[in-house]
């Protein structure tokens, strides 16, 4: 009788060279012991790595070659060069290197080379004028996944809090046409979903935020309580959804009041990411929920003005493939 075969390694695409994501990582790989770590490697120019850490680095040509070396090395797959890398300084070429890497994690994810693929942050700005055109990691990963951006959520999560921004980077003064009955569906079917697939969570409890004062206070403050999100609600209830809301934003976020739920639907970016990152600045995961990969992300961006100074903390970085490794596991045990 054979015993089960070992789990893929984790992929982390390494970001912009410039930014904190190769410090973050190698400090990852110095805890991967005392944090229990799954097995990872990352994808870059490993130079961006040397850069910034004098540890061990093994360069390896294929995922599988990782568990060979993690025990003593921190594995890289160079997937392109960066050019000179200066910390704290981003350029065209360390944005077209942090591209590569991207591409190259999702397709290892998706041929099942690499368990789960981490995102190290990139420079939206340094990225545009390579040609990129999407808003964010998020949608351009559900492209290539085949996974329209509309059912692709993206969740903040911590160990005390998990939030979902149903509108993300948008104007606030857009945010009232945009918060439909048709996203609020969407948003909220998916986020079920993915409570149940990637966290184990068989009877999800959602809530939903109001979007505005009070929630509106039975019209008085704002209609679209009373237009759009309560007939939502009426919707998933109907289809046996534990939800709740629509609920004043000032009063959910509470202890108490978080600990009637396991995720919040918020309205808009700010009504979600201001509690998260209170609470949970320094070990807050961006997961993709309604992808056919596991894909998360440390909660930060890339920090360019520490970058280099070895003053860039790794709980973010270990906390995504922590949940990475937990939310690979779960989906691999009910294949």
């Amino acid at each position: 009788m054979t015993g089960q075969p070992a789990p893929a390694p984790l992929g982390i695409a390494l970001g912009d060279p410039a930014g904190i994501g190769p410090e973050v990582v190698a400090k990852a790989w110095e805890a991967r012991g005392a944090r229990a770590l799954p097995c990872f490697f990352t994808m870059g120019d490993p130079a961006a790595v040397r850069q910034v850490w004098d540890g061990p680095v093994a360069e390896i040509a294929a995922p599988h070659e990782a568990a060979a070396h993690f025990a003593s090395a921190l594995p890289v797959l160079a997937v392109a060069e960066a050019g000179p890398v200066t910390p704290g300084v981003p350029t065209v070429d360390g944005a077209r290197c942090a591209l590569a890497s991207l591409e190259a994690g999702i397709a290892l994810a998706r041929s099942g080379e690499a368990g789960a693929l981490v995102t190290a942050p990139v420079s939206k700005a340094e990225l545009y004028a390579i040609g990129f055109t999407h808003p964010g990691q998020t949608e351009f990963v559900a492209e290539r996944c085949g996974v329209a951006a509309a059912d692709a959520v993206m969740m903040l999560a911590g160990p005390g809090l998990r939030v979902v921004p149903l509108t993300i980077h948008e104007p606030l003064a857009k945010v009232p046409e945009l918060l439909t009955v048709d996203l609020i569906l969407s948003r909220a079917r998916t986020t079920a979903r993915g409570l149940q697939r990637d966290f184990g969570i068989a009877a999800p409890r959602l809530v939903l935020a109001g979007l505005n004062p009070h929630a509106g206070e039975g019209g008085a403050i704002g209609r679209e309580e009373i237009e759009v999100l309560e007939p939502a609600l009426a919707v998933l209830r109907a289809e046996g959804m534990d939800i709740a809301g629509p609920l004043p934003a000032d009063t959910m976020f509470h202890a108490r009041a978080r600990a009637g739920y396991d995720a919040a639907l918020c309205c808009y970016h700010d009504q979600a990411l201001v509690p998260i990152k209170t609470l949970h600045f320094d070990d807050g995961v961006n997961i993709t929920l309604g992808l056919p990969i596991v894909r998360t992300s440390p909660d930060h961006g890339t920090a360019f003005g520490i970058a280099g100074r070895n003053l860039a903390e790794p709980g973010a970085m270990i906390a995504a493939i922590v949940m990475a490794g937990q939310a690979a596991a779960r989906r691999a045990a009910t294949v």
